[in-house]
């Protein structure tokens, strides 16, 4: 639905709204997966998984003006989304046999790939790389806890539940107090240093 918002801004049209939607939606999990070889990608060969992308999509085409007024309530389902998606990247790539770096780096990609390509596809500079909000960080922490409890031997659906929610957690918590990541380093006058604001 972030996607298919983002469309709507720009005024495309009902086809650019509903590939917006199903880039946002399931375009993280298809990189991971053409990354870690499991293709098909499950973007576009899991029917569930594209109509729920598409419905998505014309939800927000036809409800766009409402919707847009319950943007709390989508950044919230966006933080949820980051979460879960996370960690079942990095499961995903963890059950392909890549290293623990890798994991990291899917389950990454699987969490705020989507959001990327929203962005690009609609002609704008990815949030995620130059707004500073913590939006990647948390999910590389969470990805990086996955590939921690995975090879120590946690790999109950407790552990990657908690997980997702200390995901989701840190980054609606960032939202709530207006955290940031530091900006450049930079000097300051009089010989001191410290991260631009």
């Amino acid at each position: 639905m972030s996607g298919a918002l983002a469309a709507v801004r720009k005024q495309f049209d009902v086809f650019g709204i509903v590939v917006l939607g199903w880039a946002a939606g399931l375009g993280g999990g298809m990189l991971r997966d053409v990354l870690i070889g499991a293709v098909p990608p499950v973007g576009i060969a899991d029917w569930r998984l594209i109509t729920t992308a598409v419905l998505g999509a014309f939800l927000m085409y036809f409800f766009h003006p409402r919707l847009e007024r319950a943007r709390r309530v989508i950044v919230v389902l966006d933080a949820g989304a980051l979460a879960v998606f996370t960690v079942v990247g990095t499961v995903k790539g963890l059950e392909y046999g890549t290293t623990a770096v890798a994991a990291v780096i899917v389950g990454v990609m699987t969490g705020a790939g989507g959001g990327v390509l929203r962005d690009v596809l609609s002609g704008e500079v990815p949030v995620v790389l130059h707004d500073r909000q913590l939006y990647a960080i948390p999910s590389m922490l969470g990805a990086i806890g996955v590939a921690v409890c995975w090879s120590v031997g946690w790999r109950t659906p407790v552990v990657l539940s908690a997980v997702v929610v200390g995901i989701f957690a840190l980054r609606v918590l960032s939202l709530r107090f207006r955290l940031h990541a530091p900006g450049p380093w930079r000097g300051r006058p009089g010989g001191q240093a410290g991260w631009s604001p």
